[in-house]
C-alpha cells in the first residue's frame, strides 16, 4: 500500500489489483513480459531435427513445453488424448519437468497412450528446433488463475511462428493475446469435450495454420519485443 507504481504483466492482473488497492490511488502500470526475438524464429517443419528423430514428420503434432506445475492443466490434455488415442493422425508432444511430470507419466502407461512422447526438458539454446517441433503449442492454466498467472512461454511460442492452444478462462491475458491477434484458440480449463472439439477442428483445418503462425510471428515482432517492453518500463519508471 506504499508503493508509487505496480507493474502488472496482464490486463487481468491489472483488473484483480485494482481491486485488492481500491482506495489506496495506486497507478497501476501493464507491460507483458517479451519474446526472445534475437533467439526465436520460425523454422521449417520439414527440416525440423527432433520431429525427424521422432519419426513425427506426418502427424499433426501438438506440443507442451514448459513447466509441469501445478497451476497448469496437464491433467485435461491428457484425458483428451486418452479419448483421441485410435486417431493416429494426431500426437501429443511434451517437454519439460515439474510437480506433475510423475503423475502424467504414470497416465501415459497406465492407460497405454501411444500417442504420446514424453521427453526431458532440452536447453534453452535448443529453444528454436523444439518450439518449431509441432504444428500447434499447448499453454494451459488450471481454473481460477485468471488474474494470478501469464505463461511467459507463450510469448517465445508467438515468435516462433506456432498457432497457439490454451486452456485457460475467458478474459485472462492468455486469452486476449490469442483474441486479439487471432493466433489461435482457447477453451476452459477441466473441459475435455471442449478440448477434444478444438483438437478435431484444428485438424480438419490444418490448411489455415500456416496464417495462424504467420499472424503469431507478427504479433510478437509488433507487440511483444523486447525494445517494446523496455520503452515501458522507462515510461511507467519516469515520474
Amino acid at each position: 500500500k506504499h508503493a508509487s507504481k505496480i507493474i502488472v504483466v496482464g490486463r487481468d492482473m491489472e483488473f484483480l489489483i485494482k481491486r485488492k488497492t481500491s482506495g489506496l490511488d495506486i497507478p497501476i502500470a501493464v507491460i507483458q513480459n517479451w519474446a526472445e526475438l534475437e533467439t526465436v524464429e520460425p523454422r521449417s517443419r520439414a527440416e525440423n531435427a527432433l520431429l525427424q528423430e521422432l519419426g513425427l514428420e506426418d502427424r499433426l503434432v501438438f506440443l507442451y513445453a514448459g513447466n509441469m506445475g501445478y497451476p497448469n492443466d496437464i491433467e485435461t490434455i491428457i484425458d483428451c488424448a486418452d479419448r483421441l488415442k485410435e486417431n493416429s493422425n494426431i500426437h501429443f508432444l511434451f517437454l519439460g519437468t515439474g510437480v506433475k511430470e510423475r503423475a502424467l507419466r504414470k497416465s501415459v502407461d497406465e492407460l497405454k497412450l501411444t500417442n504420446v512422447t514424453l521427453l526431458a526438458p532440452k536447453p534453452r539454446a535448443e529453444q528454436t528446433t523444439f518450439l518449431n517441433a509441432c504444428d500447434v503449442a499447448l499453454v494451459s492454466l488450471v481454473a481460477k488463475m485468471r488474474g494470478v498467472s501469464m505463461p511467459s512461454r507463450t510469448y517465445n511460442i508467438l515468435a516462433a511462428g506456432k498457432p497457439m492452444l490454451a486452456l485457460t478462462e475467458t478474459g485472462s491475458e492468455l486469452a486476449l493475446v490469442i483474441d486479439e491477434d487471432m493466433v489461435g484458440w482457447h477453451v476452459p480449463p477441466g473441459d475435455v469435450g471442449k478440448l477434444m472439439s478444438a483438437i478435431n477442428e484444428i485438424y480438419e483445418k490444418r490448411g489455415q495454420l500456416r496464417e495462424y503462425g504467420e499472424r503469431a510471428r507478427a504479433s510478437a515482432l509488433k507487440k511483444y519485443s523486447l525494445e517494446v517492453a523496455s520503452r515501458k518500463y522507462i515510461e511507467a519508471l519516469t515520474f
